[in-house]
């Protein structure tokens, strides 16, 4: 049998601290999934290598590329800018392949409403004091911030409707399984799965 898919474009969405960027790097071994890394106006944290986790370029830089439609979707989120650069992923989906998003809901709500056939997962804590201690545990917030993120992330969890898929972020190893479901079933999803059944 021969068999031809279309590429398709993963958005993973969750509030800061849900530890949606670990649950998505359970799809680094996915070959035929491109990972879209976004631009930001933050400082870089320990360990983040500029290029890898994010493009980190100033905000005279940034609004450059918003005047010159570069970005997919942007957002002022948590006191930065940050955006998804509009050629690669358009260019990669032209070509077939798939692209993984992992943006805030603001940015995640722009591009399901500029690409509906996009596949949007919302990751979800196990509970708000989960998410403070997660948040809290990683050490590069100010208590400020910190409160600031949590009362974003109330308002970002009523939305979690607006999304395709729920997977709750408590058991790392289930969360991963759950996400590699979602894009097994989407791989085969009859608009951009065209298998030819050969004559005998």
């Amino acid at each position: 049998m021969r068999e031809k898919r279309k590429g398709m474009l993963l958005v993973i969405s969750g509030p800061s601290g849900v530890g949606k960027g670990t649950v998505s790097k359970c799809l680094d071994d996915e070959k035929d999934i491109i990972f879209s890394v976004s631009c930001t106006t933050r400082a870089p944290r320990p360990g983040e290598v500029d290029g890898r986790e994010y493009h980190f370029v100033s905000e005279e830089t940034f609004c450059r590329m918003v005047e010159e439609d570069g970005f997919l979707e942007h957002a002022f989120v948590h006191g930065n800018y940050y955006g998804t650069p509009r050629k690669p992923v358009m260019d990669a989906l032209e070509a077939g392949q798939s692209v993984r998003l992992e943006i805030d809901p603001q940015g995640a709500l722009q591009v399901m409403e500029k690409m509906p056939e996009c596949v949007s997962v919302f990751i979800l804590p196990p509970s708000f004091a989960e998410l403070r201690r997660r948040l809290e545990g990683r050490n590069t917030e100010k208590p400020e911030d910190v409160e600031r993120r949590l009362n974003n992330a109330r308002g970002e969890v009523a939305l979690k409707d607006r999304y395709q898929y729920l997977i709750v972020n408590d058991d790392l190893e289930t969360a991963c399984a759950a996400l590699r479901s979602v894009v097994s079933a989407e791989r085969h999803r009859s608009s951009r799965y065209y298998p030819a059944v050969e004559e005998e």
